[in-house]
């Protein structure tokens, strides 16, 4: 006798007949800016897209960063790479930085206008003399070519950094204007691996903007609220298989 399906209901869809609060993670409005088809299908509906194998090398270089730079916050000293880069500024010390650092609570702030409770897991956070607080990012690759961040597909990497600093500016603390990428790049020209990476570290500043953050919310917050599906993003890889497999079919 086969077993009948039962599907679990998602924890988190959007309800527009409840008035509590919703959260909305920093990668669900990047869902959004991408795909307001495949945002709606996940946050409305409870269909997510297939989920993608996660970057461990990636998280490691994270973690070690984090480590390395945990040793400076307690010190107060500034990292070397700080210093070659003139940054003057030290890690920040907080009692909150490691819940700001948890990707499912991160830094988060009501936005009372739509409702959301928007959050966003940072990597870490500076200080300056002035007392702004510097939004970090960390990233790591492994290229030959000059890392930069006018790859199209980077825009990404700075709407992420807009969305920390538009939450921190939005709770009250003073921000620095300049936020930075700390990026690792691995060595893959070594004659010999001998079990170990090598590479070369990075600062790349980067000015965010977070005029487009509150008018995204509240697009955000049409969408969810229509009973029509939206359409798709121009260049969403997952409608636009869905739509040729359908013509197969």
């Amino acid at each position: 006798m086969s077993k009948k399906f039962v599907y679990k209901k998602r924890f988190n869809i959007y309800d527009p007949n409840k008035d509590k609060p919703f959260k909305l993670s920093r990668t669900k409005i990047e869902l959004y800016i991408k795909c307001p088809r495949c945002f709606y299908y996940d946050r409305r509906l409870g269909i997510s897209r297939p989920s993608m194998p996660g970057f461990a090398l990636n998280s490691a270089v994270d973690e070690l960063f984090k480590n390395e730079f945990d040793i400076l916050r307690r010190e107060k000293k500034p990292h070397e790479l700080m210093k070659k880069y003139g940054i003057d500024a030290i890690p920040y010390s907080h009692p909150d930085l490691e819940t700001w650092r948890y990707v499912f609570k991160g830094k988060q702030y009501h936005h009372k206008s739509t409702n959301f409770i928007v959050f966003g897991g940072v990597d870490d956070i500076w200080i300056n003399k002035n007392k702004e607080l510097i939004i970090v990012d960390y990233k790591s690759t492994s290229t030959q070519k000059e890392i930069s961040l006018d790859d199209k597909w980077k825009d990404a990497y700075k709407r992420q950094m807009d969305v920390y600093q538009w939450l921190f500016k939005e709770d009250g603390y003073k921000v620095a204007k300049t936020g930075y990428f700390v990026y690792a790049n691995g060595i893959k020209t070594n004659p010999k691996f001998d079990a170990k990476l090598e590479f070369t570290l990075q600062i790349i500043p980067y000015n965010p903007n977070t005029l487009w953050v509150e008018k995204a919310l509240f697009d955000i917050k049409k969408c969810l609220n229509s009973d029509i599906i939206p359409k798709k993003g121009k260049d969403c890889e997952h409608c636009n298989y869905i739509e040729k497999r359908n013509n197969f079919s």
